[in-house]
């Protein structure tokens, strides 16, 4: 085996970076592992076997298995059929809560307003499932012309989605802080106006 000796640091980030390079960017969770760079790390210190990756399917399996020089292993999860995201339309209630489930940004819409799957950008993750509250959402067979997206453009969408959502919790708890100073400040200004009050009785 290449790696039998321990990694040096260096070579454990190169490799574990090698091995996300090949990995299909769905970030479907499906590994159990968050995403796909989560993933290709616990690959990579052998935290888990390198056929994890259902999405990825045999393809990925050699490649893992030649980049730590170990042999294939068949697949873990029985392989499911290539499907991706449909929203019925006429169903969608404009909650929003599809949109930060999906991990590449594949669902356009806004709050109140229709929302639709860019198909192109679907990954097949299904995490977009549980977050709707109608049920409007479903896992479909592919236009003719569909392929899974290039991992390189899914991992950047992934990376903004991220991105994303935390200037969206950074912005959340900052005006939460801001309230709570201001509530602060206001009970202050109201106690020494009692105190005062209370002095001049």
């Amino acid at each position: 085996m290449r790696f039998a000796a321990p990694l040096t640091e260096l070579a454990l980030t190169n490799l574990i970076h090698a091995i996300d390079a090949v990995l299909p960017q769905t970030q479907c969770t499906r590994c159990e592992y968050p995403a796909c760079h989560p993933y290709a790390e616990a690959v990579a210190k052998q935290a888990i076997p390198l056929n994890r990756c259902e999405p990825g399917g045999e393809e990925v399996i050699t490649k893992i298995a030649h980049l730590l020089d170990q042999a294939p292993l068949p697949l873990f999860h029985p392989p499911r059929p290539t499907q991706v995201a449909f929203i019925r339309e006429e169903d969608c209630i404009g909650c929003a809560r599809c949109l930060p489930a999906c991990p590449v940004d594949a669902i356009l819409g806004a709050r109140r307003w229709m929302h639709t799957v860019i198909t192109e950008d679907c990954t097949g993750c299904d995490l977009c499932l549980k977050s709707c509250p109608v049920d409007c959402i479903e896992m479909v067979s592919p236009p003719g012309h569909w392929a899974l997206p290039d991992p390189s453009l899914s991992r950047q969408r992934y990376h903004a989605h991220l991105s994303r959502q935390e200037h969206r919790r950074a912005k959340r708890d900052h005006d939460q802080d801001r309230a709570q100073r201001r509530a602060a400040m206001i009970e202050n200004a109201r106690a020494a106006m009692q105190a005062r009050r209370n002095k001049t009785q």
